[in-house]
This record gives C-alpha cells, structure tokens and sequence, in this order.
C-alpha cells in the first residue's frame, strides 16, 4: 500500500475539532451539546448582506480577480480609513478566509527552514500553517497569572537569530482574549525595526475590544510600513463564517506582489463570499453596535459564571469572544473527551440530558505541558445556553474529581 506523506502524519488534530467524533456520538444517543469549543456565533448574518446574496442577478458564478473583486476592495479601504488607516487598493488581497491569508504570508515570507515568532498560548492553526509552509514556529509563553500579557522583551528578543523571519501576534488574542496595549506593540515594533523582521498581526477580531482604549493596529505604528503585514477576515464581525472571505493588508508592494502570485495560483477567492463581504461593510453599524453589546453581556455573565465554580481560574477577557480558564483537573483533554463520552447532566430539563464540548488548550501551545490544565471556551451562545453549560460544567467537574 502506498504510503502517505511525513509531512501529512506530522501534521497535528486541530484542537479545537479533533473531539467532534465524540461530540457527534454523544447527539446520536440524544445528547444536548453546549459548544463552547468553536468560535462559531451564533448572531445572525447582517440581513443587509444576505439580501445582497438573494437578490444577485447574474447567469454564471464567474471566477472574480485573483486579488478580489475591486468593489470589495474598495470597500476594505473604506472600513480602515474609518479607523485612521489609509490605504489603497492595492494594499488588499482578497483571501478564502483568514486561513489563506496567513498560509499565503508565511509562505510568501519564508523559505523552509526559516522561523518565526509567537506569544503562546496562540490559535493553533499557526503550528499547522507553519508546518505546511516548512517553517520552524518558536514560541515565547504568556501566563495566566499576568493575564497573558505580552511576555518580556528580552524573552522574545533571546530566540531571534539568522533564520528569524518575523513575530506573529493575534490581537485581540485568539484563545486569550487578551488585547495588546499601545505599549507592548511599540515594544514589539522596536524589536522588528532592530532585527529588520516581519511583524504579522492576525487583528480578525479587532470590533471586539472591551477596553476603554481605542484599538491599535500595526498599522497605526509609525515606520513600520515595510515591516507590517495584517491579517483580517469578514467571519467574525458579521457572524458569516461560511463564506470564506478573508484578507492580506500591507502597505509593502514588494510583499503584495508576492502575495498575489499565490493568490493568482489558486484562481480567485469565492464569488458569492465576496458579493456577502461587499455588501457588509457598509450601513451595518446598527448591527454591529448590537453585536459588540450583546458579546459584553454574555463575556461578563460567562467569566463571571466560571470563577465562580469551585477550582476554575479564568482571567477578565478585554477582547474577541474567548478566553483561556484552568480547570481543577490534571488532563483537560482526559476530561474533554470524558465530558462527551462518559457524562451526561439530566436534571429533567432537557429531554436525553446535556454536556459541553470544549477545547483542550494544550494544543494551543508548541509546549503541550503548559495547557495540560487549561481548556479554551469560547461564549458565543446566548446567556440561556451559557447558564446551562456552566451548570452543566460544575456538575460535570464534580462527577469527575469524584472517579478521578
């Protein structure tokens, strides 16, 4: 039998899914499943948005330009001019998701064997994006005891040497919810412009910051032209995942251009995400006002809800709609999977009982031993279901502790 490639067996289970053959077992016994794994919201599409998609008068899905369509463009360079960002059209890429967006910049960065570097905890398709492109990822690791704040310089600055290419951030962070200060990010500019390095900033879920500061991109940093490469999608802030519309955003030519002959090889990005993604953008502030407002609500009443369960540790997140909370177990993955395969909450309330699916959080780290504890719980559902899941974690992790 042939065999399969190395680079396939390395590459690593998502996290974030790899438990869904459980998830799914325990809906076909009857079992009501509160996802808290997945970044999936559960608000709906701006109506806006789908109107333009039902009332699209064409006779062929047409392949578009390999950069994006130029209304959608023009209609990214409109979004950040409103937060101070001047831009052209050329400085937009129209990628199939955040994901190809940040496939793409590595490899149009990077030679194999190159590196780049990342705060950890990070969203773990960075390992496997790095891993397809045949690039070393090497982390620094933030503590859920400062909150996951930027680690220190001297940290970050001791793993740099001739094969390091750039430093990757999420910001706001991706599984932490923790959000960059002006501060740490001129910190990291200041190591960038020393070392003549890359600075990738994945800033998807830039509407979601609870903060009382306005949100600043690497591109509001000065000289940093050159350097900065910005990673965005549609997905998030318009509760539109499934269209795939993501987005490369950079002020350096020599970078777009390189960019687009990925972008060119594989043809174009989806005719019908992009029509949805234009028709977003503009008119949708009522939606998006809403949005921001009903994700404050449920953040405070989740964070709220997990500490106050015996043993959980979770940090006030001051972005996205995640964040990363230590459990009183010694294997979160043993008792994830647990969770769906062995446990079921029924208080008569919801008929076959209930459980929760969350995210081992090891898998969040390039060191697994760090997140062994740790699970990350994303509170994209409403506060009923939320109430419910918190309920059903208590009882869960008390029924656990007792076997364990």
């Amino acid at each position: 039998m042939p065999k399969i490639s190395q680079k396939g067996e390395r590459l690593p289970l998502s996290p974030i899914r790899k438990l869904t053959p459980y998830a799914d077992d325990a809906k076909r016994r009857g079992v009501k499943v509160y996802h808290l794994n997945i970044g999936q919201p559960d608000l709906p599409t701006p109506q806006k948005a789908l109107d333009a998609l039902h009332n699209l008068d064409i006779r062929t899905i047409s392949y578009t330009h390999s950069q994006g369509i130029l209304p959608l463009r023009q209609g990214i360079v409109r979004y950040y001019s409103r937060s101070g960002i001047h831009l052209s059209e050329d400085d937009v890429i129209v990628t199939t998701g955040g994901s190809e967006a940040l496939l793409f910049t590595l490899m149009a960065l990077m030679d194999p064997g190159d590196e780049v570097i990342m705060m950890e905890p990070t969203y773990a398709n960075y390992f496997t994006f790095a891993h397809i492109a045949g690039v070393n990822a090497r982390t620094v690791t933030s503590y859920i005891e400062d909150g996951f704040a930027l680690p220190p310089v001297e940290e970050i600055e001791k793993l740099i040497n001739t094969r390091t290419k750039a430093i990757m951030i999420c910001n706001p962070n991706n599984p932490t919810g923790y959000v960059y200060s002006r501060e740490e990010l001129m910190a990291i500019r200041k190591i960038a412009l020393k070392h003549d390095l890359f600075v990738i900033g994945d800033e998807v879920y830039r509407e979601f910051l609870y903060t009382d500061d306005p949100f600043v991109s690497l591109l509001h940093l000065p000289d940093l032209d050159q350097h900065a490469i910005v990673i965005d999608s549609m997905s998030k802030r318009y509760s539109e995942c499934g269209i795939r519309v993501g987005m490369v955003v950079s002020r350096n030519q020599e970078v777009m251009k390189t960019l687009l002959k990925f972008a060119q090889s594989r043809l174009c990005p989806p005719h019908l995400g992009q029509v949805v993604a234009e028709a977003s953008i503009d008119g949708t502030e009522q939606y998006s006002r809403e949005c921001y407002e009903e994700y404050i609500a449920r953040r405070d009443f989740f964070i709220e809800g997990l500490n106050r369960i015996p043993g959980v540790v979770s940090p006030m997140p001051k972005g996205a709609f995640y964040t990363v909370a230590s459990l009183p177990v010694e294997d979160t993955e043993d008792f994830c999977r647990w969770m769906l395969s062995d446990f079921v909450y029924n208080d008569g309330t919801v008929p076959g009982g209930e459980t929760v699916m969350m995210a081992p959080a090891s898998g969040f780290y390039n060191m697994p031993a760090f997140g062994k504890n740790q699970v990350r719980l994303a509170y994209v559902l409403c506060k009923e279901d939320l109430a419910r899941a918190l309920t059903v974690l208590e009882a869960g992790l008390a029924e656990y502790q007792r076997h364990h």
